[in-house]
């Protein structure tokens, strides 16, 4: 998993991924985008994708000889598509589109959403569907292995005919213009540090230009990264759950098979199999299952709160918003988008398919279910600080209350940020603004969809270590109260993790750090390592 928005963005220097991604014009994989993003896997053109391009290659040179104007290949672009360009203008014009595109503003975007949307605009090269030569691909794919990652703006997309600007700047590098980040992290001019790297800057022929900006690339590539994120973070989130039910007292009956399985929802049942294995035989949740002298139940609670009794629910409504945006981007890396495409039986078509409507939805369908895993996350934290609702906890579990605050603050940090995730949820994708002179006048917002998802992924990261730094501490309370009942082996495992980094319960001390260091085993999946390595693999 990867925090968002690092500045200046990080050099590609980790190597977990090794096994070379083959671009043959078959589909990518999500895991293969990943690789190739985050961790620097290398990549090839195969014989069959060149063989494809330079089949479709001819189809346009046939056309750039014809008198009757082609879009894309003799005309202008955009609300200039009705003017016809003579010959000998033809390679200035695909230049000129470049160069003109790459209007980007704001901070730098992140070497591994740079790496994505370059790698995906590459695969859609290699399916024989966009008219470049083989020397187009060959020249991405060499700027990839190098570690080249073209300077790439927040600002200049609207999600329709493409993310031009960021595509824009790629290709922008690729001709020896504008700036990269070499493979150390450090800002060069393109052209330079191509040649530094033997890769000779392309110089564009008919079409190519447009081949090159036309495409859902970045928001693709940024929804890919996030579905990486949150396969493991949403996992992540029954850790801690399970962690909070347990050190509230809370039950784990309503996480019964029998009772999930009248609710036929398959993330329902996969987070509740989670619950059930993390608090699988729990001494602490045993002890107060058990009968007073007189007979009646040590703990008289009928039902839990909400925010522990549904974590199923919940938690499983996310996962099974994330499958069908699994199902979106498995489509979506299936597909040959550009504008105009040449068709396998040899034909030169205008389309729409470069709208980016059907991945904007699902960016803005997983950032709604990412703000509520953390709402749910922050009330089960809030619950341990209030003696009202915690079963006997020190208020703010402080050491010392009133002249310690405890972790009053802390949950005050997960406010915040569930606040921003509030915001984030609102969707990017109803947001059309019309653009070129009417006729792109309505666009899909996909690239903000997927920004702002990123920020969201972030945030619910650290507010679920917020849970999980609490929950920590509250069992360490109660097993210093009770020594006999302690957790569960899973919820114990990851609780040792923690104290690892961060000390147990104490007077105050400095919180950033603690918190920080939390969000370091979440991020890194330390976390969700720990839990599996004691209960076994979770959903």
């Amino acid at each position: 998993m990867s925090t968002t928005h690092p500045s200046p963005p990080s050099p590609v220097t980790d190597g977990r991924a090794t096994t070379p991604v083959l671009l043959d014009g078959s589909p990518l994989r999500i895991d293969q985008v990943v690789a190739v993003a985050r961790h620097g896997a290398p990549v090839s053109v195969g014989a069959p994708a060149q063989d494809a391009m330079a089949r479709s290659r001819s189809v346009i040179d046939a056309l750039a000889d014809d008198v009757v104007p082609h879009y894309g290949v003799s005309t202008g672009f955009g609300a200039l598509a009705r003017r016809h360009i003579p010959a000998g203008s033809r390679a200035q014009l695909q230049l000129s589109l470049v160069r003109s595109h790459a209007a980007g503003s704001g901070p730098e975007v992140e070497t591994e959403v740079v790496r994505a949307l370059q790698l995906l605009r590459l695969a859609t090269l290699c399916t024989g569907r966009t008219g470049v030569r083989p020397v187009v691909a060959e020249t991405y794919a060499a700027m990839l292995n190098a570690g080249l990652t073209p300077v790439v703006h927040e600002y200049g997309s609207l999600g329709c005919s493409g993310d031009l600007a960021p595509l824009a700047h790629v290709a922008l590098a690729a001709l020896g213009e504008g700036e990269v980040r070499d493979v150390a992290g450090t800002r060069r001019p393109a052209g330079e540090a191509l040649a530094g790297a033997g890769i000779a800057p392309l110089a564009l022929q008919e079409k190519e230009g447009l081949a090159l900006i036309n495409g859902t690339d970045g928001m693709l590539g940024q929804l890919c990264l996030a579905l990486d994120d949150l396969q493991g973070l949403l996992a992540t989130a029954d850790v801690a759950a399970a962690q909070s039910v347990e050190a509230l007292l809370g039950s784990d009956a309503p996480y019964a098979a029998g009772l999930v399985a009248m609710r036929p929802h398959p993330g329902q049942a996969a987070s509740a199999a989670n619950l059930r294995a993390l608090l699988a035989g729990s001494p602490l949740m045993a002890s107060h299952r058990e009968l007073e002298p007189d007979g009646t139940p040590s703990c008289t609670r009928v039902q839990d709160a909400y925010s522990l009794r549904c974590a199923p629910q919940v938690h499983g409504a996310a996962r099974d918003t994330l499958d069908h945006a699994r199902l979106v981007a498995d489509r979506e890396l299936a597909a040959a988008v550009d504008n105009p495409v040449v068709t396998v039986d040899g034909r030169v078509e205008s389309n729409g398919n470069f709208h980016g409507a059907p991945v904007a939805y699902a960016l803005d369908f997983v950032a709604i279910a990412v703000a509520d895993v953390a709402s749910i996350s922050e009330r089960r934290t809030d619950r341990f600080l209030d003696v009202a609702r915690n079963e006997g906890l020190p208020p703010f579990l402080a050491d010392d209350p009133g002249v310690d605050s405890g972790l009053m603050i802390a949950q005050y940090t997960a406010a915040g940020i569930v606040s921003e995730l509030k915001r984030l949820a609102a969707p990017a994708s109803v947001d059309s603004i019309p653009s070129s002179a009417m006729q792109e006048d309505h666009v899909s917002m996909g690239w903000a969809g997927a920004r702002k998802l990123r920020r969201a992924v972030d945030g619910l990261a650290r507010v679920l270590a917020i849970e999980l730094l609490t929950g920590a501490r509250a069992l360490d309370l109660r097993a210093a109260a009770e020594p006999a009942h302690g957790p569960a082996v899973g919820t114990g495992a990851v609780r040792d993790l923690l104290r690892t980094r961060v000390e147990g319960p104490g007077p105050d001390r400095y919180l950033t750090p603690e918190v920080d260091a939390v969000v370091d085993l979440v991020v890194d999946g330390a976390v969700l390592e720990a839990a599996t390595a004691a209960v076994g693999e979770l959903a």
